[in-house]
């Protein structure tokens, strides 16, 4: 018997029964040249000779033809409909293969209408492989309505038995946020899988149902991969970090299933959030102990949790070893320079990444404008709009903008940072207005800065971030009067002031300070900490900016002593007491770090001789020696 060779692809059976003695591969030899084809040149080849021999008039080959020019790397979409076009009435394996190649490329619209199309030919028993692929087409598109339909027809053919069909189902209902209907269907199945379960994690996570969430993955009899990843993604989407984390290590406790790649995706992203540098560190000896191998998308993350708890080395390592790098792996190590404050490694990046041939992205430029800006490089961020616009010819988003505005400001040039918002094709966002009144503060340009602190609430009325940097304008001027306005608008409107918090990873925990916080277990040692660096910070010449405190405190004494327990400062306490000297300190904290703490934490940096970052609302601020990478200027 001669050997068949196999293919890289899945040739899944027909869904009408063949004769095997009529339509078999090694009746049909021409099948098994198929097999061995690794371009569309050759499949188009074996085309020909099934032409020639009159095999293509057989449904079984013509169907494994169409399958290969549908599904393999090699083939080719358009052959495969002209095949299925060439037959007067063609058989439903050739809609449903055609179906599941556009699913495969998110085309979810055109698979609907093939199905459809099946059925206005005449087809009298669509079976559970068309309805399976046309139901996930209508989850795809949230087409709710044409699913019931679907659901009808299903009833109607009586198919609901069957798990695929029942699946599908209950995953659109859960999907379009009809959790009710996919809790009845889940609830009268008779059989159900881990598939059936975890459609209705799914659901339960869109609707936001926490809850019902957890309950059901406790209820649950197995776990697979997709059960913890699904309460892992919910997680990190509504900010509870570190139960992501937990999850994580959970998961590989249970043994139930070995993390995936989108585990390890998920998993970074929470620690990058947080800035736990250790626990980052954690998760990449996991992988390389694991040898699992890093694509693109968890090279990326790696990249993207190094920046983001300001470990630049780390990333430029894991981007340096990278076997395999697309537009997110550069954009993630240019993002990560520039948010780091070195916009020049940024920009020399981008020319490499130019050079490779790797075509930039709308991303690509908004991380070498945004590096431009925090790096004063006005001429260079001007020549990399123009390349964007006129050698690519990418149309500039609000980001585009907003980083062009940001860069004339920043540089003292408000009249272009007018002018750009003026010729933009797009309204001015609160971003923009908030890094023109942040530019405004720094140059002291107080007449433009209350115009654009006015624009700034009026486009994000319900953020306290406006309010408050207006305040610092009116403050910084002296305008006290101001300031009291725009406390009575935050009062009238309900916006009340976020509190400062920081935190900080010693020993794999995370801790947390807010404001003038005192519920640390070490609440002394801490304050004792924060008594030594106040005298020692006197003694180098510091003297308190309290025209950064905005609250109605007259008295100048009460107001040194409220920026003394900024949380920052708490941080920094905790991090000198729980470290040994000469480690590096790292701070997240929820805000724009203020004038005054970044002037005491330039001096503590070269008292204490420690390196602190500190990653706030806006960017990193590298403090060593007494100055700070931002130079002064954020």
């Amino acid at each position: 018997m001669p050997s068949v060779a196999i293919l890289p692809f899945s040739l899944s059976p027909p869904s009408t029964p063949l004769n095997p003695t009529t339509n078999s591969a090694f009746q049909n030899p021409n099948l098994s040249l198929l097999h061995l084809c690794t371009s569309l040149r050759e499949a188009t080849q074996v085309h020909s000779l099934m032409v020639k021999t009159s095999q293509i008039t057989d449904s079984y080959s013509a169907g494994r033809l169409v399958e290969f020019y549908a599904i393999s790397d090699h083939g080719s979409l358009d052959y495969a409909e002209k095949l299925l076009n060439s037959f007067e009435q063609p058989p439903n394996f050739f809609f449903t293969t055609l179906m599941r190649a556009h699913l495969k490329r998110s085309n979810s619209l055109k698979s609907l209408h093939l199905f459809h199309r099946m059925l206005l030919l005449g087809s009298k028993d669509p079976d559970h492989f068309s309805f399976t692929f046309a139901l996930k087409a209508c989850t795809q598109l949230r087409a709710l309505a044409h699913g019931m339909q679907l659901h009808a027809q299903v009833i109607k053919r009586e198919l609901y038995s069957n798990s695929h069909v029942r699946n599908k189902l209950i995953h659109l209902y859960a999907v379009c946020r009809r959790i009710s209907d996919a809790r009845k269907m889940f609830d009268k199945s008779a059989h159900l899988d881990v598939v059936s379960w975890n459609s209705m994690l799914e659901g339960y996570a869109d609707c936001k149902d926490g809850d019902s969430l957890r309950d059901l993955f406790d209820e649950m009899p197995a776990r697979d991969v997709v059960s913890w990843n699904t309460l892992m993604a919910y997680y990190i989407e509504i900010g509870k970090l570190e139960e992501a984390v937990g999850t994580f290590r959970s998961m590989q406790e249970s043994q139930e299933c070995c993390p995936n790649r989108v585990s390890l995706v998920s998993v970074l992203s929470a620690v990058a959030h947080l800035g736990a540098l250790g626990q980052g560190l954690w998760a990449h000896a996991y992988i390389n102990r694991n040898k699992i191998e890093i694509d693109e998308n968890l090279c990326s993350a790696l990249i993207h949790m190094y920046s983001k708890c300001g470990y630049i080395g780390g990333a430029i390592c894991t981007f340096e070893t990278a076997t395999h790098r697309n537009v997110d792996t550069w954009n993630a190590m240019i993002s990560g320079f520039t948010t780091n404050g070195h916009s020049l490694e940024s920009l020399e990046l981008f020319l490499m990444m130019e050079n490779s041939g790797v075509t930039p992205n709308k991303i690509t430029f908004t991380c070498v404008l945004n590096a431009c800006s925090h790096g004063g490089l006005v001429d260079e961020g001007k020549q990399l709009f123009r390349k964007m616009t006129e050698v690519y010819k990418i149309e500039p988003d609000i980001g585009h903008y907003g980083c062009m505005v940001d860069l004339f400001s920043r540089a003292g040039l408000f009249e272009k940072a007018e002018e750009m918002i003026e010729t933009m094709l797009v309204e001015p966002d609160a971003v923009i207005w908030k890094s023109m009144v942040g530019a405004c503060r720094i140059h002291k340009n107080f007449k433009l800065g209350e115009k654009a602190g006015l624009r700034l609430i009026e486009a994000a009325p319900d953020d306290n971030a406006g309010y408050v940097l207006l305040s610092n304008i009116y403050a910084m001027s002296n305008n006290w009067k101001g300031v009291h306005k725009v406390r009575k608008m935050m009062s009238d409107r309900g916006v009340e002031k976020v509190p400062g918090c920081s935190s900080i990873e010693m020993d794999g925990v995370v801790h947390e300070f807010i404001a003038g916080d005192g519920s640390h277990p070490k609440k002394k040692e801490i304050y004792k900490m924060l008594d030594e660096m106040g005298e020692r910070l006197k003694l180098a010449g510091y003297e308190a900016d309290t025209t950064q405190v905005l609250l109605d405190i007259d008295e100048e004494e009460a107001k040194e002593s409220s920026l003394a327990l900024h949380s920052e400062k708490l941080a920094i306490a905790f991090g000198l007491i729980g470290t040994s000297p000469g480690t590096s300190i790292r701070i997240v904290k929820n805000l724009r770090v203020c004038g005054d703490c970044h002037s005491a934490i330039k001096l503590i940096s070269e008292i204490y001789d420690r390196d602190i970052i500190v990653r706030d609302a806006s960017r990193f601020h590298h403090f060593r020696g007494g100055s700070c990478s931002c130079m002064d200027y954020w």
